[in-house]
């Protein structure tokens, strides 16, 4: 299947994912807590069987990571060179509030950087995607357009995209280098590819987050022309390391 076939079929399971959490986003549903206090709902569950099937249809030979499946060693996990890393529900606080801003993201691991990803809010009824030889694209309802970072100057009014739950105490610091901010505060992997749209000029992550929680909007954000970093300018990478942490890091379009 050449990455064309390949990226359409994964839009197409993480919108079939999708419709399988707005059914159970409808209803009252069933909360509980992992042993980091992180929420898990019916809806991920649900979710990652729907995306774990499609994938081992549509990929036999591919290994898979996802957030509701990660008991997988490190000894097993550093003989990957070609994986697919999946978190059914980015966002889940957002999705326990019904506020919208939740995703499915899937996104294709090589060496340690995407190459593909999908990140799709389907209470917002859009979808992000991009692949390294085909580009990055916004699809909402029948509209799908094509998205190519315009880089900016760092002078003026910088919009920054943060989150809206994990409020991180080192952003004053980071934002003093900017003369004049304005704060867009969003969910999930959605700040990722706001970048991507050049809706946000900068998302600065100084906080936790996991490998799964960035994959796919990192991939959408890089191939669409923005630049993906640590702080120190390194590169951001992938299944380096047992822990799945990501170091803090900047997503932006700025010169």
């Amino acid at each position: 299947m050449n990455d064309t076939d390949l990226l359409e079929e994964i839009v197409n399971l993480a919108q079939r994912a999708g419709d399988k959490i707005l059914t159970i986003y409808a209803k009252d549903f069933n909360v509980e807590y992992k042993d980091d206090k992180s929420p898990v709902t019916d809806a991920d569950l649900a979710a990652n069987e729907v995306i774990t099937a499609g994938l081992q249809t549509l990929t036999p030979d591919l290994p898979i990571l996802s957030e509701e499946s990660a008991e997988i060693s490190w000894q097993e996990r550093q003989t990957w060179q070609r994986y697919w890393l999946v978190d059914p529900i980015d966002g889940t606080k957002e999705f326990i509030k019904k506020n919208g801003e939740f995703t499915v993201n899937i996104a294709l691991i090589e060496n340690g950087e995407p190459v593909m990803g999908v990140v799709h809010a389907p209470a917002l009824n859009v979808s992000y995607f991009a692949a390294n030889s085909i580009g990055a694209f916004k699809e909402c309802g029948e509209a799908r357009i094509e998205l190519k970072v315009t880089r900016k100057d760092n002078q003026g009014t910088i919009q920054v995209v943060g989150s809206r739950s994990h409020p991180s105490p080192d952003l004053a610091d980071y934002l003093k280098q900017f003369d004049d901010v304005n704060m867009v505060p969003k969910g999930s992997s959605l700040k990722l590819c706001l970048v991507a749209e050049s809706a946000a000029d900068v998302y600065p992550r100084l906080g936790p987050t996991s490998e799964w929680d960035t994959g796919a909007g990192h991939a959408v954000a890089k191939i669409a022309g923005a630049t993906v970093t640590q702080l120190d300018g390194s590169p951001l990478l992938y299944n380096q390391k047992e822990s799945y942490l990501n170091p803090y890091f900047v997503v932006s379009r700025l010169n």
